[in-house]
């Protein structure tokens, strides 16, 4: 498959808790011990719990620091959410993988924090035709050719053109799409649609020029048998966290910072805001003196993507023992539960987890969760029969609806570019700092990138 890297972070699900979490973070706005007073004014005040945030937090601790998180959920993490629902079979609702373990600082916090790991191998894939068939022989042989050729009119166009352009466009007028057979275009669509969950933009509005435009690690993807929150939890140990502090206003002048959330105001030397891009779009937190005009020409130029997930638990195993199940969909059921992977050899039970990404997963997110399993298991039964049991337990994510994210993460929308992230990371003032996913040029949209930011933004507001 072609396929640079898989970043499948998803949304918090509606009614699903949180598992695994501090317990100096399970009251409403209680601040676990600190180095310092919690009485005093903090030198630095963190926005947001999630990976950035506390890395930022961190770091400034560790420097001798004294930091306040505020934090709009009931629980650490942001993105990072590791469920507890399954009793002795936890899952992620939000980021699932390290990509690329070399040299990746999420692998070497994995190690401190004693988090087992588990490969997953994209050559381990089982795949399947729009009738539920397997792919194999010169099927299986098309499929790849048309991947290929995918990629290929991707990186012309790159290498002769400067003007931008959708993905699509430029594919389908590459490829000759309109003249194709239907069982082609099936094939062309998966390939698009394998771009949209890796990048979780629409390929009708990611930029051609600049989609891929980072720096992937290399070494195996792995994800955690029990769940990505080791990783946030090991990282919270003796901070300051007050939870359900939704932060509404954010202003700055020489004598420091006032933040004003839904339950007070506080001050400090410094803030670091670490809001997914999709808050910043939104426009529910405001800026006193407002935003330079080149940090809100990114905030609006780069695109916030939608992933989404759904686990299913059968009572029993009736799938490949393979890592991943790919599906290509009829014509007229593009991006609909074209990848699944098999979560048994994660957690131990009869687990299988569906993505939809782009605009077909924005689309579910209007269902109930009965008309989402219905529709997956409609696909299921196409592949291995109508046989197969029902599930006997589900867990969903609504990542767009969700007010402290509204997206999954980050993307190259036409006419946007690498230095939109430079200038959203931008500080202002010698006050304000920004981190963040969004703000990473060379790995956007993952864990480590979000990560990175995080200590980036700490070391400038020390500096």
């Amino acid at each position: 498959m072609t396929i640079h890297r898989r970043r499948f972070l998803a949304s918090v699900g509606l009614g699903l808790p949180a598992a695994g979490l501090l317990a100096a973070c399970q009251a409403d706005d209680l601040e676990a011990a600190t180095t310092s007073s919690s009485s005093a004014r903090p030198g630095v005040i963190v926005i947001g719990a999630g990976i950035s945030g506390l890395a930022a937090a961190r770091h400034l601790v560790d420097e001798g620091e004294n930091v306040l998180v505020l934090e709009a959920r009931d629980r650490i993490g942001g993105r990072i959410w590791t469920s507890g629902n399954w009793n002795g079979a936890p899952v992620d609702l939000g980021a699932s993988w390290i990509h690329g373990i070399d040299k990746n600082p999420i692998t070497d916090l994995a190690a401190k924090a004693k988090a087992k790991t588990v490969v997953t191998d994209l050559e381990s894939t089982t795949e399947y035709l729009p009738d539920g068939h397997e792919a194999e022989g010169a099927q299986a042989q098309a499929l790849t050719r048309w991947r290929d050729q995918t990629a290929d009119a991707l990186a012309r166009y790159q290498d002769e053109q400067d003007r931008d352009a959708p993905i699509r466009g430029v594919v389908e007028r590459t490829l000759r799409f309109h003249a194709l057979p239907d069982g082609d275009k099936a094939m062309v669509n998966n390939s698009l649609n394998d771009y949209e969950h890796e990048y979780s933009g629409s390929v009708s509005q990611m930029s051609t020029l600049y989609f891929d435009s980072d720096s992937a690690l290399k070494g195996d993807d792995v994800l955690f048998p029990k769940g990505y929150g080791q990783i946030t939890d090991y990282l919270a140990r003796g901070l300051a966290i007050r939870l359900g502090h939704q932060v509404e206003n954010v202003d700055w002048n020489s004598r420091g910072v006032t933040v004003r959330t839904n339950k007070g105001t506080f001050q400090a030397e410094q803030v670091v805001v670490t809001l997914p891009l999709g808050v910043l779009q939104s426009g529910t937190v405001t800026f006193g003196p407002g935003l330079p005009a080149a940090k809100r020409t990114a905030i609006d130029g780069l695109g916030m993507g939608v992933l989404n997930k759904c686990y299913l638990k059968f009572p029993k195993h009736f799938w490949p023992d393979t890592d991943w199940l790919n599906y290509v969909p009829p014509v007229d059921k593009y991006g609909q539960w074209a990848q699944w992977i098999n979560v048994t050899r994660a957690n131990g039970e009869p687990v299988l987890l569906g993505f939809n990404a782009a605009d077909f997963g924005r689309t579910i997110e209007g269902w109930d969760d009965t008309k989402i399993i219905a529709s997956a298991m409609q696909t299921l039964k196409t592949i291995f029969g109508q046989g197969i049991p029902e599930p006997v337990g589900h867990q969903i994510t609504r990542w767009a609806s969700d007010p402290h994210a509204r997206g999954s993460y980050s993307y190259y929308k036409v006419g946007s570019d690498p230095a939109m992230r430079d200038q959203l990371a931008s500080r202002i003032a010698d006050r304000v700092y920004f981190a963040g996913e969004a703000t990473s040029r060379n790995s956007s949209a993952t864990v480590h990138g979000a990560y990175l930011s995080g200590i980036r933004a700490a070391k400038e507001a020390l500096s």
